[in-house]
């Protein structure tokens, strides 16, 4: 059996974005900057798909600027808004330590730049306490960048809460949603939210296709990209229109579905955390219950995380050891370091995201390999004969 238990790294492409994008690639694909047919044809299509991803966040469709995807998204409102912050003579931003490096290492960069960068604490749970937010706003604070849900351990973060400080000390709030958005109801509106970033792979549209949002007045946004006057004169470089037109119809679709498919995923999610930890000195990462419907984030002590995926990949079933982003490095999970765990125990961590696609029999193979690949390691493991004898 073939398991695919990664979708936090990526999704299947859903047949819904599919028959949206052919179209974009057989006879609507003109460029949307040319005055002719074909060029406004494929313009029409880019608006519609904007309209779409706006209404799905409450949003306004002038609103969204489309980008190659949340990396850049991320960049582009982090630089805008400490651009704007400067001016003010505000050298001040907030954010906290399990970021996403697209987050991460856009604030080292503003660090070099003279910004003060202050990463919060996330706690043992991975959630950010709301009376740290508070404490850390001050006159000079430019920006607050928080993600929505962690994308390692999938705990999910009080935007709303946040949002409300954030307004009431005229301060601006930029969150990354891309491993919430599909996923979980976003409302920028209600949730005061002045910049997100969302990245369309996340939720069954291909790769390459991002959005930007931020609201009207909120920051003047600065080029992260220099060329032609594409996306108001603010994202250079002809747009990627099937990307667009599927990425708008896999967001609407997991919208509009987002009720049965977290019953559903949560369920299977729900199954893997109850059945993983009877696994002995196992590890439960992050929230029990406040996660993405589809993150399960474990680590087994005594193990080294490679290892596990390799022998977990040989039985078919395809999962992560954290972000995808970072799967080559050899250092542990900034992400895990940051909620306490020791050096040796994230190294033997296990990320198993699933999504709609997923069946109770991949969950029943899954319980049924883990253990089973995690005893035989262990019994190759001189650092698990270590701890059975209490050295």
């Amino acid at each position: 059996m073939q398991v695919y238990a990664d979708n936090a790294a990526t999704t299947k492409v859903s047949q819904t974005a599919i028959d949206a994008l052919l179209p974009c690639l057989t006879d609507k694909y003109g460029n949307p900057s040319s005055i002719h047919g074909f060029g406004q044809a494929a313009a029409r299509e880019m608006e519609n798909a904007r309209e779409i991803i706006a209404q799905c966040l409450n949003a306004e469709p002038r609103e969204i600027t489309f980008t190659s995807g949340g990396s850049e998204a991320d960049n582009q409102a982090l630089l805008s808004a400490a651009a704007a912050g400067e001016k003010k003579g505000k050298k001040h931003i907030i954010s906290t330590a399990f970021e996403h490096h697209a987050i991460l290492h856009t604030l080292d960069k503003l660090k070099k730049q003279g910004f003060r960068i202050e990463l919060l604490p996330v706690y043992p749970e991975g959630i950010v306490h709301l009376e740290d937010v508070e404490k850390a706003i001050g006159d000079d604070t430019a920006l607050v960048s928080i993600m929505y849900a962690n994308n390692e351990i999938g705990t999910i973060q009080p935007i709303a809460e946040i949002g409300a400080l954030c307004k009431e000390r005229g301060v601006l709030f930029h969150t990354d949603a891309v491993q919430a958005a599909g996923h979980l109801s976003i409302d920028v509106k209600a949730q005061s939210i002045d910049m997100l970033s969302l990245s369309g792979h996340k939720f069954h549209a291909p790769k390459g296709s991002g959005v930007l949002y931020v609201r009207s007045g909120a920051v003047p946004l600065i080029n992260v990209i220099e060329g032609g006057a594409q996306e108001r004169g603010k994202r250079a470089g002809t747009e990627n229109i099937p990307g667009i037109a599927a990425m708008a119809a896999a967001l609407k679709e997991s919208c509009d579905n987002m009720e049965i498919n977290t019953a559903k995923v949560s369920a299977m999610r729900d199954r893997l955390i109850r059945g993983l930890e009877q696994i002995p000195e196992s590890v439960l990462n992050g929230h029990r219950t406040n996660r993405l419907p589809g993150n399960v984030n474990f680590c087994f002590k005594g193990i080294e995380g490679e290892s596990l995926l390799l022998m977990l990949d040989r039985a078919g079933i395809a999962a992560s050891s954290g972000s995808a982003c970072t799967s080559g490095s050899l250092d542990p999970s900034h992400v895990l370091l940051s909620i306490g765990l020791a050096h040796e125990v994230a190294h033997g961590s296990l990320r198993l995201s699933v999504s709609e696609y997923n069946t109770e029999e991949e969950i029943d193979h899954i319980l049924a390999t883990v253990p089973e690949v995690v005893g035989r390691l262990r019994s190759m493991s001189p650092v698990w004969e270590s701890m059975q004898k209490g050295k």
